[in-house]
């Protein structure tokens, strides 16, 4: 009798936990009102966003960088910052397939606005003003900063976006080889 008080008191508590816990997370913000994730950038992203097509890591592969398609990489640069003048300062390389574009920071949901600006003009710069031309995103695989930056392009208009979900894990899974990149250049005003 004891016992199964006892029992019942801690199921009583730990039910409460659990909605307290579960009521913590349902409270945060995980997406600002245009639909860009803001939080949690390390958790599962299965569907595209809205307008973007979504390619597998072996689709990708096919593709000539620079040629067939632009590949943006927007991993955070860990450890480092953008300088304010075009440069970044890099505690450590990063990783990236070859031929890519690194705009690092470019995928948060509401980056610095100078950041915002570097990765607008880099892509203008990149695809010649071109609407259409086929770009790639991508980060890591369950990160939701390339499934930003691709909705950011079709926020500006760019018609041919795709999102490589699986990103640098995906396409190392399949035995494909990554380079040291860094990051874009600033484009001249």
């Amino acid at each position: 009798m004891v016992a199964s008080r006892r029992m019942g008191a801690i199921a009583l508590l730990m039910l409460g936990f659990g909605a307290t816990v579960g009521a913590t997370v349902a409270q945060e913000r995980l997406f600002d009102q245009q639909g860009y994730r803001i939080a949690r950038y390390r958790a599962p992203a299965r569907n595209a966003p809205p307008r973007v097509g979504r390619i597998a890591p072996a689709a990708a592969a096919q593709l000539r960088p620079d040629v067939d398609a632009l590949f943006i990489d927007v991993l955070p640069a860990e450890g480092a910052a953008h300088d304010g003048a075009g440069g970044w300062r890099l505690a450590r390389p990063h990783d990236g397939i070859a031929g890519s574009h690194w705009f690092p920071e470019a995928g948060r949901g509401a980056p610095d606005p100078a950041i915002t600006d570097w990765f607008r003009r880099g892509v203008d710069r990149l695809t010649h003003g071109r609407r259409d031309r086929m770009i790639i995103t991508y980060c890591l695989s369950d990160c939701w900063m390339g499934w930003n930056a691709a909705m950011r392009l079709r926020d500006w208009g760019y018609g041919n976006v795709w999102w490589m979900a699986e990103g640098t894990d995906g396409w190392r899974g399949l035995g494909l080889p990554l380079v040291d990149v860094r990051p874009a250049a600033e484009p001249a005003h």
